[in-house]
């Protein structure tokens, strides 16, 4: 009879947590990726014609105004501005949330950490895609996605319960988010840096999901993983950004994303 060797199963503590989210917190600033932009004057259209453009963006629609409005585009620098939008909207939100009036007196010691250190994760994921973009795109000052703005409606940044639920939604949605844009990405630079994000992403849902439901299984529900793959859910922009577009104002359009 072979050996059994047992394994003692230990909760992962306040601190052990706290180291994990503030490792993935920082996977995608050493990625060594550098973008950089092109000479081409054209601020909408990369002609299939152009293999230089093609083969380094993919063909379609830079981001930029369309009929007066900014539209996110429809190459891989497209897929970067959508997700620049996305993390501009959790950025602000956790932004809200750290420096709400009851932050330190309705939330627990682990829920001011954890959010916290989701807040600085999602500051860095923003100013991250805006300095990347910044130097992809061939004319940045007409191609890159201004700053929106946001509002969250009758939510109370003083509830533990709200604040949670909404965080909950908005990682959930952006891991989803990031797993459905990432079959729309042709550069394999621009596919890897969206797999470290998303692998952040997925670390911040479930460390969320443990807040609201400690001690469960919750932190990889049926809800968000496939239970028969062990993948979790994708989104398809459109049905993405169709979530989002309840806490942002600013109009702008995705005429080329799926």
């Amino acid at each position: 009879m072979k050996n059994v060797v047992k394994i003692k199963e230990v909760e992962p503590s306040f601190t052990d947590r706290r180291k994990f989210l503030k490792i993935s917190g920082l996977t995608i600033v050493g990625t060594g990726l550098l973008l950089t932009g092109c000479n081409k004057d054209d601020d909408l259209f990369i002609s299939p014609n152009d293999v230089n453009l093609t083969a380094k963006y993919g063909g379609g629609h830079f981001p930029g105004l369309k009929d007066g409005i900014f539209d996110l585009g429809g190459n891989d620098l497209g897929v970067l501005t959508y997700a620049y939008a996305l993390e501009q909207l959790e950025a602000d939100f956790y932004t809200k949330v750290v420096n709400a009036t009851g932050f330190t007196t309705n939330f627990t010691a682990e829920d001011q950490q954890v959010l916290t250190d989701l807040y600085y994760h999602e500051v860095i994921h923003r100013e991250f895609f805006k300095a990347a973009l910044s130097g992809a795109l061939p004319n940045p000052k007409k191609q890159l996605l201004p700053n929106l703005a946001f509002d969250y409606g009758s939510l109370d940044f003083s509830s533990r319960n709200q604040v949670l639920a909404t965080a909950k939604a908005l990682e959930d949605t952006g891991v989803a988010a990031y797993n459905g844009a990432g079959r729309l990405l042709s550069n394999p630079d621009y596919l890897v840096l969206a797999g470290k994000i998303v692998s952040v992403e997925a670390r911040h849902a479930s460390a969320i999901r443990s807040l609201i439901n400690p001690n469960s299984d919750d932190f990889a529900g049926d809800d968000v993983v496939d239970p028969t793959t062990g993948l979790d859910v994708k989104k398809n922009p459109s049905e993405v950004l169709a979530i989002a577009d309840g806490f942002i104002t600013t109009p702008f359009t995705a005429l080329y994303l799926p």
